[in-house]
């Protein structure tokens, strides 16, 4: 019994401190000032489980079609570039002013859940769904509100080839 009510006063201690630093307003907002660490690690940890979880039954269409490489190279000019940056370009004021800063799309990744060892379907399957639904508090847009599913997958098409690409090359696959 005493047991419990140690427990209880612990809990009750916590949700006290929680709420207390909650509404206290010391943690910086400001997205020119990074996260602590521990802060950090749960909100990447929390994203890439969750983004995971709800993308794992997505079924990846053929994304070897040219028109889809056209088409979403262009959308990804106009509406992606100037926070996810192409081949050529390493930052922006856009992607420097963002927090956490945005992966530099153009370049081979290996974070954020998209490394050398996943396979293709699962980094196109998160790629959809990011650029679908959005990532909260984080600057990346839900286009799944605008855009049709073949609209974002001709994106995911599209940037699967984008590493590879030159500047050149670039220019030329996101001309509309």
């Amino acid at each position: 019994m005493k047991v419990l009510k140690y427990l209880g006063i612990i809990a009750f201690a916590a949700i006290l401190g929680v709420t207390a630093f909650i509404y206290s307003g010391i943690y910086p907002m400001g997205a020119d000032v990074p996260h602590n660490k521990l802060t950090y690690w749960l909100l990447e940890t929390l994203r890439e489980q969750s983004i995971a979880r709800v993308s794992r039954d997505i079924v990846v269409p053929p994304l070897d079609n040219p028109d889809l490489l056209l088409s979403g190279g262009a959308d990804y000019n106009e509406m992606c570039s100037v926070c996810h940056l192409r081949p050529g370009i390493l930052k922006s004021d856009m992607s420097l002013g963002l927090y956490p800063i945005p992966q530099n799309l153009s370049q081979t990744q290996n974070g954020h859940g998209n490394h050398e060892h996943d396979d293709s379907d699962q980094v196109a399957r998160r790629q959809f769904w990011i650029i679908k639904h959005g990532i909260k508090a984080s600057g990346m847009l839900a286009w799944g509100l605008t855009h049709d599913d073949q609209r974002i997958w001709a994106m995911v098409a599209f940037l699967q080839k984008l590493p590879q690409l030159t500047p050149d090359q670039y220019q030329i696959l996101t001309a509309r």
